[in-house]
């Protein structure tokens, strides 16, 4: 049985409306290095909605973006530092779009006081499997024989008519 290669990928960025776009494009050239083009879109809007609501209501712009693929969904999660962005006012339309696109969502706080916002996107299961490549096999064209030994005397006595026919 064939198994996936999980895979990672992690930006940490200040968010502003032009690093708004400038991740997608980051996020979309993984996302096709890792062969899932078709969780481009859904995955760039997902990210971009919550990097634009953390640049119109947070005053802490620094925001972290995490990719994980483990061979049958990917999950993308954003978090960020502000203490005064609560996600069920500030982020409440941004995380009904991300609920109704996304195979599964959450939202958690770590010990230092972030939120971390994440949402997962399922993919066919035999999309990211490597290709395993085959053993030659054998020929089936005959190959030469090697040539018969000759003695070295026979290869050095002139042929008749070939030194005559020289001179």
């Amino acid at each position: 049985m064939k198994t996936a290669v999980p895979c990672y990928y992690h930006l940490d960025v200040e968010v502003s409306p032009e690093r708004v776009g400038q991740v997608g494009r980051i996020l979309a050239a993984h996302l096709r290095l890792w062969d899932l083009e078709n969780l481009v879109e859904p995955v760039c809007r997902g990210a971009g909605l919550l990097l634009t609501a953390i640049d119109e209501h947070a005053t802490d712009k620094n925001a972290s973006i995490e990719l994980w693929w483990t061979g049958q969904h990917l999950i993308t999660a954003v978090g960020e530092d502000n203490r005064d962005l609560r996600p069920d006012q500030d982020l409440r339309g941004c995380l009904e779009h991300i609920a109704a696109m996304s195979d599964g969502w959450g939202c958690c706080a770590t010990d230092t006081g972030s939120k971390v916002i994440w949402f997962s996107q399922r993919a066919r299961s035999g999309e990211r499997v490597p290709l395993v490549p085959t053993a030659p096999s054998p020929n089936l064209r005959e190959g030469l024989d090697v040539p018969r030994e000759v003695p070295v005397a026979a290869l050095a006595a002139p042929a008749d008519g070939v030194l005559e026919g020289a001179r």
